[in-house]
């Protein structure tokens, strides 16, 4: 392999360090204008006046839009067949959430704008708010029954029955994504067609949206988003902004910028629910599970259903034969939440890693021996064997790196002066998947390779390892490989989420590199090439500009000379690569391991994460320069929601509290200390062509249990509540 496997620089990191890359509200359209976002005061209840004759006397404004005067959907045809449920501005006068948007003021410029909102008088015919998680969850309920699988054996009766039980509820707080880049975009008309540039994860789902929502073909829309800075999935599907950029542009028949204010970024585009997970477990004498009884309670909002229900991590973590698992919401005036990095797994990994280590304390057993003792060879809920599963591999790599022989188990026995010292583990999970895509490969005379997919880069590099498998499978040097991405006028991707964008797009390109080798090869037996008779496309191999039979260099062909002997100038293919009736036959999955040490000072409760060791198994390594970046964020962020992150709601009003970066505390550099990534690779022919699985959210999965449990072997306490602040271990 000549790139895969690997370090490679990104591609685009030049472009993003010089400011030469573009973000969606840094384009320069002429005749721009600016639009700012008047959010509610209250959180239920309708409008029942809204004066804006002051705001649109004021300089500089162009136009005050409203419910009153806003462009309205075309159709809600969509909605009415339970597609799309998602929040549209403007479009009536009644009020869902605080801040939620209820006009929009054009001006000339942004500061114009900005100062004639606070000049819209509105009156509200107000209703009392339920936001309280606490208050509701006597009413909270399975939104899908016919949806929930039966329990596994008689989870009941054997959790009774079992010698050793350990029964808690954990709880994670409302969190927010909060990327360096605010949302925001421009959108124009140019005749009958909307162009918006916009921060997206899926441009070509923003554009069929947009095209439903004016009612127009959905050729008339494109949609751009060439860099994101950062998104952990608060753009996996259009938000407010985006519908508000097409209606807008096209009420001032202007080009219109939106972008939320830090503040809006608190009710503009969701956030990871409140968590309430009640976890039963049930052993035998020797530590092996007889019974998980697992209970899983989020928020959503009241005018649409959001679950996190499509992994179900008690049922196929651990080798157990009695299982049951409930999936349940509550109803609140809230925004609708939207899934945030590691969506659903992270939650219940908190939960199960956590039980799993107070029955540890139970049994008086070693953690890691307790889930060496419950390892599941094959998938517990299907039967299916893995596809490869490398867990046993990553337990014995990251504990021997860490030192956790020298552990002693008992908590507050280890210290660094004054300073309680803790250690403790868990385990990381995330499903391998893979998505259908497309993507176009266009080779050259001149050795060089255009490459494109409406995929996007919301920061793991995806510009970079999709150049680099188009470089390795079409023969080029790297740097003869221009790949494009964010553009819906490129082939089809699926949302750059669920860590499968790899084994997806990449798919593709090593797909549509095997059709162009296949093309070359045809011309090569033309020629009459004595050396290509006989060899079917997987027999030969593109190196080095020149196709050969594999592992025959001496026998390459020139394929520049071999293009031009036949009048050709370029090979153009689109490819759409699909997941393998083969897969069906596995479980597929990518695992990890994380050893963390904490040191506690008894006197303030402040909690410092010293040291983290994490092991990796998820396949193929294509590029270990930013895989190794991808883990290390993981583990950063994990860090934030397992020591500071929490969004705060005043239940009197609805409205979120500490909605900016000085009072929403995220991770800095004072709080990231040593952290070793380490992978152990996969040979899996069974999971994609490549052989890779997704590690964007699994490096961040286990990482708040780890540290919730190595708090409590540094101070003794058990904190079951996200985030652990120094208030909850003083005293």
């Amino acid at each position: 392999m000549n790139y895969i496997g690997k370090e490679m620089r990104r591609v685009d990191g030049y472009a993003k360090v010089t400011g030469k890359a573009r973000y969606a509200a840094e384009f320069q359209i002429p005749h721009l204008t600016h639009g700012y976002i008047l959010t509610s005061t209250i959180a239920k209840g309708r409008i029942v006046r809204i004066d804006t004759r002051a705001a649109e006397a004021a300089p500089g404004v162009i136009k005050v839009l409203t419910h009153l005067n806003s462009v309205k959907p075309v159709s809600d045809e969509v909605k009415k067949k339970g597609e799309d449920l998602s929040f549209r501005a403007l479009v009536d006068d009644r009020i869902h959430f605080s801040a939620q948007p209820i006009a929009v003021v054009v001006a000339s410029t942004f500061e114009q704008a900005r100062h004639a909102s606070r000049l819209i008088q509105v009156d509200y015919a107000a209703e009392t708010a339920h936001t309280d998680f606490d208050a509701l969850l006597g009413q909270a309920h399975d939104p899908t029954p016919e949806e929930s699988p039966k329990p596994r054996g008689n989870p009941a009766a054997a959790f009774a029955a079992a010698k050793v039980k350990v029964e808690a509820a954990y709880t994670m707080p409302i969190e927010h994504h909060n990327p360096m880049e605010p949302h925001g975009g421009i959108g124009y008309w140019i005749g009958d067609t909307l162009t918006v540039v916009n921060k997206s994860q899926n441009v070509h789902q923003d554009r069929e949206q947009l095209a439903g929502y004016f009612g127009i073909p959905i050729e008339r829309v494109n949609v751009v988003s060439l860099f994101v800075g950062g998104a952990f999935g608060s753009c996996l599907r259009p938000n407010y902004y985006t519908f508000l950029l097409g209606a807008v542009s096209k009420a001032v028949g202007r080009p219109v910028k939106i972008v939320y204010t830090r503040r809006q970024m608190f009710s503009g585009h969701g956030y990871r629910p409140y968590y309430r997970v009640e976890l039963g477990l049930g052993a035998d004498a020797a530590g092996k599970l007889q019974a998980i009884r697992y209970r899983h309670v989020l928020n959503t909002s009241r005018i649409e259903a959001f679950n996190e229900a499509f992994f179900r991590n008690a049922r196929s973590l651990y080798a157990c034969p009695n299982v049951e698992d409930r999936f349940e919401v509550v109803e609140t005036d809230l925004p609708t939440p939207q899934a945030m990095r590691a969506p659903g797994t992270i939650s219940q990994m908190f939960g199960i890693e956590c039980a799993m280590d107070e029955l540890a304390y139970a049994l008086k057993m070693d953690p890691l021996q307790l889930r060496l003792a419950n390892y599941a060879e094959t998938d517990p809920e299907s039967g299916k064997p893995f596809s490869s599963k490398a867990l046993r591999e990553c337990y014995a790599l990251a504990a021997e790196t860490f030192g956790w022989s020298k552990r002693t188990p008992e908590p507050r026995s280890m210290r660094d002066g004054r300073l309680l010292v803790g250690w403790g583990m868990a385990t990381g999970t995330w499903a391998a998947m893979q998505m259908p895509a497309l993507a176009r490969v266009v080779l050259k005379a001149d050795g060089s390779a255009q490459v494109g997919s409406a995929t996007a880069d919301i920061g793991p590099g995806t510009y970079t390892v999709m150049t680099l498998i188009a470089a390795e499978y079409l023969g080029l040097d790297a740097k003869r490989v221009q790949f494009e991405l964010g553009d819906t006028r490129l082939p089809k991707a699926p949302s750059q989420g669920g860590s499968w964008t790899t084994a997806s797009v990449g798919s593709a390109i090593h797909g549509a590199a095997r059709e162009i080798r296949g093309k070359l090869l045809e011309l090569a037996r033309q020629d009459g090439q004595a050396a290509f008779s006989g060899l079917d496309v997987d027999a030969v191999e593109l190196a080095d500009g020149k196709l050969r039979p594999t592992g025959k260099p001496e026998a390459g062909l020139e394929v520049a000379k071999l293009m031009r002997q036949h009048g050709l100038q370029e090979l153009e293919v689109v490819h759409e690569s699909k997941p393998s009736a083969e897969r069906k036959k596995y479980a597929t999955a990518a695992h990890g391991a994380q050893f963390i040490e904490v040191k506690v000072d008894p006197d303030t409760g402040m909690v410092q994460v010293t040291r983290v060791i994490e092991a990796t198994a998820c396949g193929k390594i294509m590029n270990p320069l930013t895989s190794h970046s991808q883990e290390i964020g993981g583990v950063v962020m994990g860090i934030g929601m397992a020591l500071s992150e929490g969004t705060e709601v005043d239940h009197r009003y609805g409205r979120m509290l500490n909605a900016s970066l000085a009072d929403y505390h995220v991770p800095v550099n004072a709080d990231v200390h040593l952290i070793e990534t380490m992978f152990v690779e996969e040979n899996d022919t069974i999971v994609n062509p490549l052989g890779v699985k997704g590690m964007g959210e699994l490096g961040m999965v286990g990482i708040p249990a780890a540290i919730a449990n190595a708090v409590f072997h540094a101070t003794g306490k058990r904190i079951r509540e996200l985030p652990i602040t120094p208030d909850k271990l003083i005293g």
